[in-house]
């Protein structure tokens, strides 16, 4: 069930009774009673527009913490950019450089530097403002190498379970094609990584990342899966900006979701839902150019 509780608290004496929290409120809790902001509400999304737009600091809301958006790598200004004042060129320039990196150098990741993309990640929106998000950090080319081990033998027995003409067509049959979808496209592909991983040593997984961030969310969260992905995506934006590569494995995900004894084995709950899983590390990577992309579908509705 999703927290509404009001944490929102006004200093009566600061406040000049501007009434601007008022209409920001998603919740309505705010009203004005004899010139001054008063908590008249008895639900709140905690989402702080209130404390940001009042302009004696009036308005304070317990729930949130500013520490919780300190960073230790970088500096930056807490004052609040209003829209249209980012030039929006550098900003598609930053989301066309960031590409999936397949090649990391063996220099590892600082500490400090993960903390801080969980932070950048923090910063993403959120459905109904749960925050819900969940971080498991492994900070070291050990730990990547450790869950790359699971994850092969998850695949492993899958591989030899898809192998199984009649098993794949029996659960087709039923209308769960699920394993005979894997055994079309994925198959071969994870046959041959799982070899050669054997063989030479070559992480087909992670790709040699000497770090990893496993994002995902808490139970009773309005829509758990969107912040994720939308904290993920920060985190991808802010790793480029930082110098680090990315790529998101979505094999790491599938084992996850699929295999409950991997979430032990992280030390992650198993009532929490895992959605995206980041390989890092410092890129051995040098583009020229930004390529473009494949056309999609854009619709106007109603039509002319």
């Amino acid at each position: 069930m999703i927290d509404r509780s009001v944490t929102v608290r006004i200093d009566s004496a600061k406040c000049v009774g501007c009434a601007a929290c008022v209409p920001v409120c998603p919740s309505g809790a705010i009203s004005m009673i004899d010139g001054k902001a008063m908590v008249t509400g008895h639900e709140s999304l905690n989402c702080g527009h209130c404390a940001a737009v009042c302009p004696t600091e009036a308005v304070y809301v317990e729930a949130l913490e500013n520490d919780a958006l300190r960073f230790d790598t970088f500096h930056h200004t807490p004052d609040w950019m209003p829209p249209g004042t980012f030039p929006p060129d550098e900003l598609v320039r930053l989301m066309r450089s960031r590409r999936s990196c397949r090649n990391f150098k063996s220099q590892s990741v600082p500490k400090p530097m993960l903390t801080d993309l969980v932070r950048i990640g923090q910063t993403a929106p959120s459905g109904s403002n749960c925050q819900a998000w969940t971080f498991t950090i492994l900070p070291t080319r050990e730990s990547v190498r450790m869950l790359t081990e699971e994850v092969g033998a998850f695949f492993q027995k899958l591989n030899r379970l898809a192998e199984g003409r009649f098993l794949r067509r029996a659960l087709k049959w039923v209308g769960r094609a699920e394993l005979d979808f894997y055994y079309r496209n994925y198959y071969a592909s994870v046959r041959d990584g799982i070899d050669e991983w054997r063989r030479t040593g070559r992480d087909p997984l992670f790709h040699g990342a000497q770090a990893a961030i496993i994002v995902g969310a808490r139970p009773g969260a309005a829509c758990p899966q969107e912040d994720a992905l939308l904290a993920a995506q920060n985190m991808l934006l802010g790793a480029h900006a930082m110098g680090l590569g990315t790529c998101l494995i979505g094999f790491a995900v599938s084992a996850i979701a699929h295999e409950p004894r991997l979430k032990d084995f992280l030390g992650i709950p198993r009532t929490e839902s895992i959605y995206a899983v980041i390989a890092l590390g410092f890129p051995d990577e040098t583009y020229q150019r930004m390529p473009g992309r494949k056309p999609a579908p854009v619709r106007i509705w109603p039509g002319a």
